[in-house]
């Protein structure tokens, strides 16, 4: 079968829509999930640096500020809008698998380590972070590498306060984050040497030099402790490399979405889209259970084709012109009934026979959105995975435990391969998916994203939903409650929903599972008739603030 380059179908979705073309927007932004970090971006652009020179400040921060959810020994993926060409790009920075990996990497006596992999040395992969930031910013930077760590290594040498959030997680951390940080209350003072030496070294001597020497020599070190060490070594970091691709951009009704490609989370979000447009969803509306009914089907759908489809492309043949091929998703979208149920993976064109990963991302992570004064635009999802990471640390950073992203199984109860499937060289799939709307002039709409391991693709899908086919504002649709539904279990923050909607969705079949929330932490930019909105989720400590 033959499909359509994306060329023409652009052309024909958007070639009868309504121009939606705005001013370019002025000014700057920055929204992250920390002040302290927020203000690092913010110095940066106040000296005349590029959207991606603040990112690279704002990670730098944000490792130190909020260790529990991202840092420099952990892994991203970033989209970058290019306002002078109108062209999207995506920095792959996942964290890879050591040389030494094999199909049963994380079994210990024959049987899966299950959770217990979290905190061991074998859940750390090689960073990505730091190389990917070096190479957007060898791409798009204005200011000198060396000056873009100043506030980090500031806070970290001096001191910061300690935020609620970081203190409130390192009562449930393990031991090698109670003897750093346990103890601290909101508002005490910490200092970390150790980092500081680090982003210094890192500035002063140039990315290398946390892929060589002293630096990769520490983290190696540190996984190679027992118990259940890892294979992870100071070559493999070494032999690390980023990734760049252009982003992968599909027509949603008037407008593009773009997002990285496999193993990010953005192929789910192109899948989701390609259904809803099949969907009458954009005839309801936050008040109506109908809408959030749709919202939720869509959502299993898709899950159920991630789950089992996507995984590292290097490794295994992703069939994401099948998946996203108009009339699969047609088929798809017809699945969805009067009532709520379970969906089974389809078989889009293109695709192998592959069995389905169950695989649970803890849900922890980071995002943030730079925009500089030149209407350039960085959207980035940055992760240690669970909170604290593996819960071990060297050179003053938490150490992530992405690996656990990987599927412990390698093969279903079948026996058919599973495509997310420990590999040495591999990057785990990932739910991380930042995101940049443009309009059908390809101007810069809005820039969004997520933490939330496997709810992230929900989190996104529901602010696209809320302000693309609802119309709402961009700050109540992050306000708006999180909906999570993959197989057969729903989850809610059932308080935040209009009157009537929980007993709604309870006619159609939608129970959620418990009571409480979904820890999301929506960070987005709009461009709002050339001026800059942002948003930042009111459920953890984030702002948004011009320069």
């Amino acid at each position: 079968m033959r499909f359509a380059p994306l060329a023409a179908i652009l052309a024909l979705s958007l070639a009868a829509c309504q121009s939606t073309s705005q001013p370019a927007p002025a000014g700057g932004m920055v929204v992250a999930a920390n002040p302290m970090a927020v203000e690092a971006g913010l110095k940066v652009l106040r000296a005349g640096g590029s959207a991606v020179d603040a990112a690279v400040a704002v990670q730098a921060t944000l490792g130190l500020v909020e260790p529990q959810s991202s840092g420099l020994a952990g892994g991203a993926f970033m989209t970058f809008y290019d306002a002078r060409t109108k062209q999207v790009t995506a920095y792959d920075g996942r964290e890879t698998a050591p040389a030494s990996a094999t199909p049963t990497y994380f079994y210990d006596n024959g049987a899966p380590l299950a959770q217990r992999a979290i905190r061991t040395g074998k859940s750390t992969g090689a960073p990505g972070v730091v190389a990917m930031l070096a190479m957007a910013q060898a791409d798009h930077g204005k200011l000198k590498w060396a000056d873009l760590f100043g506030e980090a290594e500031h806070l970290a040498r001096d001191g910061f306060a300690v935020p609620g959030r970081m203190a409130d997680a390192v009562t449930r951390a393990g031991p090698e984050i109670q003897a750093y940080a346990g103890g601290r209350k909101q508002g005490d003072i910490l200092k970390n040497p150790a980092y500081a030496d680090t982003v210094h070294l890192i500035a002063t001597q140039g990315p290398r030099a946390f892929y060589t020497g002293p630096i990769a020599a520490a983290i190696a070190a540190k996984v190679a402790e027992a118990p259940n060490p890892g294979g992870l070594t100071a070559a493999d970091i070494a032999a690390y490399k980023p990734n760049k691709t252009e982003a992968t951009c599909r027509p949603y009704r008037v407008y593009i979405v773009c997002a990285p490609p496999a193993p990010s989370g953005g192929p789910g979000i192109m899948m989701a889209l390609g259904l809803y447009e099949n969907l009458p969803i954009d005839k309801s509306g936050p008040a109506d259970p109908q809408g959030w009914y749709l919202f939720a089907e869509g959502q299993r759908v898709m899950y159920a084709d991630r789950d089992q489809y996507v995984a590292d492309p290097a490794f295994v043949r992703v069939p994401m012109q099948g998946l996203l091929d108009p009339a699969y998703l047609r088929q798809r979208a017809a699945l969805i009934g009067d009532r709520s149920k379970a969906y089974q993976a389809g078989s889009p064109p293109g695709a192998l026979a592959m069995g389905p990963d169950a695989t649970q991302e803890i849900p922890s992570t980071s995002h943030f959105v730079v925009v500089d004064g030149a209407g350039n635009v960085v959207s980035m999802t940055t992760s240690v995975e669970a909170p604290f990471g593996s819960n071990r640390m060297a050179a003053g950073m938490v150490l992530n435990n992405q690996l656990t992203d990987f599927s412990q199984l390698p093969t279903d109860a079948a026996g058919k391969p599973v495509a997310n499937a420990v590999a040495a060289g591999k990057r785990p799939r990932s739910s991380m998916a930042p995101v940049i709307v443009l309009d059908r002039n390809r101007n810069f709409v809005m820039a969004i994203g997520s933490p939330g391991g496997n709810s992230i693709p929900a989190y996104n899908l529901k602010v696209l939903i809320a302000v693309l086919d609802w119309k709402l504002p961009l700050q109540d649709a992050v306000n708006l409650p999180n909906v999570i539904a993959r197989g057969p279990t729903s989850q809610a923050e059932t308080d935040r929903f209009a009157p009537g909607v929980v007993d709604g969705l309870a006619a159609r079949g939608v129970t959620f599972r418990g009571a409480g929330g979904e820890g999301s932490g929506l960070h987005g930019v709009m461009n709002v008739g050339g001026h800059l909105v942002g948003a930042a989720d009111p459920r953890r400590e984030g702002v948004a603030r011009a320069p």
